[in-house]
């Protein structure tokens, strides 16, 4: 029994449970997907803008209703 238990405990004693780091790159633009993406943005900040408008027009009417 220890014939086996000693060499299995050496052998799981040199296992390192952390993966070796990775070099980091920088992501490669693809430009297919470069266009979708640039569009979603786009989209967001039209989002912002009309968010903003509804707003401003909500307390206009605020204001008028209280006068």
């Amino acid at each position: 029994m220890k014939a086996i238990l000693i060499p299995l405990v050496a052998i799981l004693a040199a296992c390192d449970p952390t993966p070796p780091p990775q070099p980091e790159t920088e992501r490669q633009p693809n430009p297919v997907f470069e266009t979708q993406i640039q569009a979603l943005e786009k989209a967001r900040a039209v989002e912002a803008q009309v968010m903003e408008a509804a707003e401003a027009q909500r307390r206009q009417v605020d204001e008028a209703a209280q006068q």
